[in-house]
C-alpha cells in the first residue's frame, strides 16, 4: 500500500478544498517569502512529506537529505588562507628549495600563486596538495599523498609541475631561493 496521497487528499489535509484561502495566495505569490512567511513556506507537514515520499526531519518537518549509504561526504566551504598559513608555506618553500638545490621561477608571480594555492589547500584539506592539477576527489588525493607538496615526482626526479622548484638549468629558473610575504601579497593583489 502506497503512502502517497492523491492531490485531492492532500488538498483536503492542507485545508485547501473549496476555494482559495488567503494562505494559498501568499504561498503562490511571485515575490519570495520573508520572515514568518519563509518559515511557513519551508515547513512541510507530515502529509506533505508523505506526498513527496520523503521522511520529514524532526522539529522542522523538512524532508531529509538523500542517504549516501556508507560513503562519507565532506562538505567544506571555500576558505581563504590566513596570512599565517601563507607564511608557513612560504617558509616551507624556501627551506625545500635550499634543501633540494632548486630555485624559484624568475617570475615571482608564478611562485606567489603556487604558494598561495598550497596554503589554500592546507587550510581547506589539511595538506598542501599540489594546486596546479585537477582532482575529481581532493580528499582522496590528500589521503593518498602522491600529490602532496613536495610531490613524488619532485622528491624522486626533481620535476615540479607547478614551476615552484626549478633546477638551475631550467630556462625559467631564477637565481633566488627566497621570497618575502610582501612580494607574495603584491603579486596576488595584481591578479
Amino acid at each position: 500500500m502506497s503512502s502517497r496521497l492523491s492531490p485531492e487528499e492532500w488538498a483536503r489535509s492542507e485545508g485547501l478544498e473549496g476555494g482559495n484561502p488567503s494562505g494559498l495566495r501568499r504561498k503562490l505569490s511571485i515575490r519570495p517569502p520573508r520572515g514568518p512567511e519563509l518559515v511557513e513556506a519551508m515547513a512541510l507537514s507530515s502529509r506533505t512529506a508523505a506526498l513527496h515520499a520523503v521522511a520529514p526531519l524532526p522539529r522542522l518537518g523538512l524532508p531529509s537529505l538523500p542517504s549516501y549509504g556508507s560513503r562519507r561526504v565532506n562538505v567544506r566551504a571555500k576558505v581563504e588562507p590566513s596570512e599565517k598559513s601563507v607564511e608557513i608555506m612560504r617558509k616551507f618553500s624556501e627551506q625545500y628549495a635550499r634543501k633540494s638545490e632548486t630555485y624559484f621561477c624568475m617570475d615571482k608571480g608564478v611562485t606567489s600563486v603556487v604558494i598561495k594555492g598550497l596554503a589554500d589547500h592546507k587550510a581547506m584539506l589539511g595538506a598542501p596538495l599540489c594546486p596546479c592539477r585537477h582532482y575529481d576527489d581532493k580528499a582522496a588525493e590528500v589521503a593518498q599523498g602522491f600529490w602532496n607538496c613536495p610531490c613524488v615526482p619532485m622528491r624522486e626526479r626533481k620535476e615540479c609541475h607547478c614551476m615552484l622548484f626549478l633546477n638551475p638549468d631550467n630556462d625559467f629558473a631564477g637565481k633566488e631561493q627566497s621570497i618575502t610575504l610582501e612580494e607574495i601579497k603584491e603579486a596576488i593583489s595584481q591578479i
